[in-house]
């Protein structure tokens, strides 16, 4: 498997981090280069807007090469909107990035069933 993941994370400490609990308000994004079941490379990015309507963000991890995002809450939308750009959605992971990522690359991942928050509609977490 060679493969990009997107994770997004509460700071800039990379695979050492915790996945942000919701992606649209993350500020920074741990990219992973995966090949052969191996981490290869590691790049921490900051999110390039202050604001952002929908699609942004899955355009802007689409640009950067993102085959893949694992996230702990997404909306049906943005679900669509990745999913559309031909990106893997993983909603339910949290924890520490390494595992999370040592776990997609696995086929194990455990992943939390993740609800939409009252007043953002019905929606549940993608699972692989």
């Amino acid at each position: 498997m060679k493969k990009k993941i997107a994770v997004p994370t509460r700071g800039k400490a990379g695979l050492d981090d915790q996945v942000e609990e919701h992606f649209g308000r993350a500020r920074h994004y741990t990219l992973i280069d995966v090949e052969d079941g191996k981490i290869v490379k590691t790049e921490v990015l900051d999110v390039p807007f202050d604001e952002h309507g929908p699609g942004d963000l899955p355009n802007w991890l689409h640009s950067q090469g993102a085959e893949a995002v694992l996230a702990w809450g997404m909306g049906p939308r943005a679900v669509e909107f990745f999913e559309g750009l031909g990106i893997e959605v993983v909603t339910g992971a949290t924890g520490p990035v390494r595992a999370v990522v040592a776990g997609y690359i696995n086929g194990n991942l455990e992943t939390i069933e993740w609800v939409e928050p009252e007043g953002h509609g019905q929606g549940h977490g993608h699972h692989r």
